[in-house]
């Protein structure tokens, strides 16, 4: 892998108290610090999920329910690079639509750029669209910067026939198609981002972002999740 794109819940960066939990950001900047000094290209997606979750908000307009989540993203992309910084990371953080001085606007040619000067490079915002998850909008950077593959750090060790946390006879994939995923409706990610991933071949990976050293584990033979392949 040369260039990956890594996706984040916003969930997986709270703590029951507050909307971050430091300890959990620093842990991740480190990995992500060692993999860019692998060579490592590395495009990051989060999450709002931990300040809004928009289509469970009742009374509210979808479009401006997705907008407010938007926004989450942003917020939790300027937090978690100012925490890269700290571990000497070089960061950018793009958007789709105009945040004054707080980003910079989506240019892919930019952001390539930036990932070939080694830097971590956020995507916030969404697509900038209402109607589509962060899901869509990870597969759609990928396909843009013509990633090698998404990393889908999540609070599940791996992609299941069922709930595990419902059936305990839920198998675990070590390794599952996208087809199957899309026939099967397996939710490794939405079904819009599904179809994107499978029509233009992008591959996913699939960890428990809780066990120590998940990403790094993730990009080397240590790999214990699903592997989704097109």
């Amino acid at each position: 892998m040369s260039r990956i794109l890594l996706k984040l819940s916003g969930e997986a960066l709270s703590d029951k108290e507050r909307h971050y939990d430091d300890a959990v950001i620093s842990g991740i900047a480190k990995q992500v610090s060692a993999i860019l000094e692998k060579g490592v290209e590395t495009g990051i997606v989060i999450g709002g999920g931990n300040y809004w979750r928009g289509r469970s908000s009742v009374g509210i307009n979808r479009s401006k329910a997705d907008q407010i989540g938007m926004l989450a993203t942003v917020m939790n992309c300027i937090y978690v690079s100012e925490v890269f910084r700290t571990v000497g990371i070089k960061t950018r953080i793009f958007t789709p639509f105009v945040c004054s001085a707080f980003t910079e606007l989506y240019s892919r040619d930019a952001a390539v750029a930036a990932l070939e000067n080694r830097e971590a490079v956020f995507f916030a915002g969404g697509t900038g669209h209402p109607y589509f998850s962060t899901d869509t909008g990870v597969v759609l950077r990928a396909i843009e910067v013509e990633a090698d593959g998404i990393y889908l750090a999540k609070s599940i060790d791996g992609v299941y026939d069922a709930d595990p946390n419902k059936d305990p006879f839920a198998k675990k994939y070590d390794e599952v198609s996208i087809d199957e995923v899309i026939a099967k409706n397996l939710q490794v990610v939405d079904m819009t981002a599904s179809i994107m991933a499978r029509d233009n071949k992008m591959p996913m990976w699939v960890f428990d972002l809780t066990e120590e050293n998940s990403i790094i584990k993730a990009m080397s033979g240590e790999f214990s999740g699903t592997k989704v392949t097109v």
